[in-house]
């Protein structure tokens, strides 16, 4: 558990959430504690006991399910004191391998294909966002909560203050950079699943080699469709949570007011960066279909192309055939068939034809090699 004391131009990480709740909060501020979803299950008497001293209320116990559900959706939901919103990650792990096991969140049982697909991280992410205070829940492997802290903690240094960084405002304003980091996080995979499925779309068109990784590619399709659910629901939750800001009450100051307004561009440069995503994702899912369907058109015209090739060939031959079927019958009296040069001119003739045929299938190019 990280407990980040958060005042304007200044960060105070703590370890003692007792300590902290019997301190207090000041006039300014307010209170970021992030855990793991394991130890919010261990500690929740703990939290909550925090959360009712820095706030004056405690989390409802459906929202502590949810919070604990590991299946949970991207969903928003709110009470007459806090917001709580569950959001999935859509960020790679830093720490998983090309043959590590799927992730929660991945479909049953896909043990091959891609690394880079394998390495999706979609586990829920829960947020609850108090006047004060900001409660984060996340998966044991969550690299998103340590490194957007160390990045906070950086921002909060003389040299950031004099580039121009700015803390985060409220809880709210914190719970959406989290969330706009983790967006962020699967938008720097595009160069690699872009490059991945450009290599398949490759090998499907290429003339001399044979496709063969079927079950890889159905495993990138059904990915690319399960991201695409995320990726609405995740819409669904972000557009919730900017009608749930409208409803707000007035602010009493311009300060306040000009808080809730950068609040409100912030949320709405959030649900941009998932529209992004869900824009990415199907013009992927649409590649690939795309892919497949010219991959069959080429195998249906190579087949057409050697099937009309051997049509061809097959009417070249067919008078040979039957000159040879005339002049192989038990008859006496056949013309040629008692003369020495008789065979040289049967020859003769059925070379002729062939190379007559052949000239005129050419001329309307039925013997024609199609360019790829």
């Amino acid at each position: 558990m990280r407990i980040f004391h958060i005042e304007p131009g200044n960060i105070r990480e703590s370890v003692d959430l007792e300590a902290l709740s019997a301190q207090g909060l000041e006039q300014q501020g307010y209170v970021w504690i992030a855990c793991g979803r394991p130890e919010f299950e261990a500690e929740q008497m703990r939290v909550q006991a925090a959360l009712q001293a820095l706030c004056g209320v405690q989390l409802v116990d459906l929202h502590i399910s949810d919070l604990i559900n590991k299946q949970l959706p991207s969903h928003y939901d709110y009470t007459s004191q806090y917001d709580v919103l569950v959001f999935r990650r859509l960020a790679a792990s830093s720490t998983a391998k090309p043959g590590a096991a799927p992730v929660s969140g991945a479909p049953a049982g896909r043990l091959s294909g891609p690394p880079i697909l394998r390495r999706i991280d979609t586990s829920p992410v829960g947020f609850a966002v108090f006047d004060r205070v900001l409660l984060t829940v996340h998966p044991d492997d969550c690299t998103v909560r340590d490194t957007y802290a160390d990045k906070l903690l950086q921002t909060a240094s003389a040299e950031s203050r004099a580039a121009g960084a700015r803390l985060p405002t409220s809880p709210a304003d914190l719970m959406l950079r989290i969330v706009n980091s983790m967006v962020d996080g699967y938008l720097a995979l595009r160069r690699e699943l872009t490059q991945q499925l450009d290599h398949w779309q490759s090998e499907l068109l290429s003339p001399r080699a044979r496709f063969a990784n079927w079950s890889a590619l159905l495993e990138a399709r059904m990915a690319l469709h399960q991201l695409d659910d995320v990726c609405e629901e995740q819409r669904s939750s972000i557009q919730d949570w900017i009608e749930a800001i409208k409803t707000w009450p007035e602010p009493e100051s311009p300060l306040e007011a000009r808080e809730r307004e950068l609040l409100q561009v912030r949320s709405r440069d959030v649900l941009e960066h998932i529209e992004r995503v869900v824009h990415h994702v199907r013009r992927l899912e649409q590649s690939v279909e795309t892919a497949v369907q010219m991959h069959f058109s080429v195998q249906g015209s190579r087949t057409n192309d050697i099937m009309r090739t051997l049509t061809v060939l097959t009417a070249i031959f067919l008078p040979l055939n039957l000159m040879a079927g005339i002049f192989g019958m038990n008859f006496d009296f056949i013309p040629l068939l008692h003369q020495q040069s008789g065979f040289w001119w049967t020859l003769g003739a059925m070379g002729l034809t062939a190379a007559g045929l052949a000239l005129v299938f050419w001329r309307k190019r039925y013997l024609a090699r199609t360019t790829r």
